[in-house]
């Protein structure tokens, strides 16, 4: 007997007992998972105890989870042991891996650094530059293990002039292009608003310049949003073919005039706008839902929640 079965039924008995008890019906009798979209859920932003993620995620029928930190420790830091348990677990709840959310090049630029070294900047990552080869190998090692060939990558801590930063960006990240190939791994670089390349501009001439058939983007509309880019259809519309996976979450202006994370559907981008571009586009690729947003108690699962309810009715609007 599957042991996770008890807990999935406890789950869904929970859900059927919520205030959004009738929404979740009725999203559930009107689509099948994610529709037509391969959606999956960062495990982590969601909770730190791996299992209880993969419930989560298996409970609304979604097929795809993605590896960033497991047990408050990051990816890349995992023994054997660890990392056996975790793909286990991801097989008996039938889900498939859409990448490795990897750390790398989510450092200072040598020539160019933007903080100073601390030990931990974020996702229990403690890493430099000097690393960079030694994590590519493990990164495409985990890859393989887990069953993908996406592992996603990012373009160091941002500079004041970003501009002045890319040839040596560029450079690495051409290089460790070059060196994915060779292992039969895709890149994916993400535009994430703390490092060199933030918006979609930056990203579709980053992609565009390399033109590397081993480097995709990972499109975040979030993460452009943050820093001031339109993100549908402004920034879409520089990457559009040119990412191979994507991540989901929202932005609101608060009355200070501060932008903060918003459960999807409650902040400014246009998602249905972005949904229905994809559906006209046929992406068929990975995306991932990376909650972000809290609410005000905090609770990580019930933030996700949220939002992924908010997601899953905008998918149902779309497909």
């Amino acid at each position: 007997m599957d042991m996770m079965w008890p807990r999935r039924k406890f789950l869904a008995t929970s859900l059927m007992a919520s205030p959004l008890a009738g929404f979740t019906r009725s999203l559930r009798a009107q689509t099948t998972g994610s529709g037509p979209f391969k959606l999956g859920i960062i495990t982590d932003e969601i909770t730190d105890d791996f299992a209880q993620a993969l419930n989560f995620i298996s409970s609304y029928s979604l097929h795809y989870c993605e590896l960033r930190d497991l047990w408050s420790k990051n990816i890349m830091d995992l023994d054997r042991a660890d990392l056996q348990r975790a793909k286990s677990l991801i097989q008996q709840h039938h889900l498939t891996v859409s990448d490795i959310g990897s750390p790398i090049f989510k450092y200072n630029l040598p020539e160019m650094p933007a903080r100073p070294e601390t030990a931990g900047e974020g996702f229990h990552a403690h890493y430099t530059d000097k690393d960079s080869g030694r994590l590519l190998k493990k990164s495409f090692e985990i890859a393989h293990f887990f069953g993908t060939q996406k592992v996603r990558v990012f373009s160091y801590w941002r500079v004041s002039q970003p501009e002045k930063a890319w040839p040596y960006v560029r450079d690495r990240l051409n290089m460790a292009a070059d060196l994915a190939g060779r292992n039969g791994i895709l890149l994916i670089l993400e535009n994430e608003m703390d490092c060199n390349v933030g918006t979609g501009q930056e990203l579709g001439r980053a992609l565009k310049e390399i033109n590397s058939s081993h480097l995709r983007g990972n499109w975040d509309p979030g993460n452009a949003a943050m820093l001031n880019e339109i993100p549908y259809p402004n920034g879409y519309e520089a990457v559009r073919g040119w990412f191979a996976h994507m991540h989901i979450k929202d932005v609101k202006r608060l009355a200070n005039g501060k932008l903060a994370w918003a459960p999807v559907g409650g902040g400014f981008i246009d998602w249905k706008g972005q949904f229905e571009a994809l559906v006209r586009d046929h992406y068929n690729n990975t995306m991932s839902l990376e909650t972000h947003y809290r609410r005000p108690d905090g609770n990580k699962v019930e933030s996700t929640r949220e939002s992924l309810l908010g997601l899953l009715k905008i998918i149902h609007q779309v497909s």
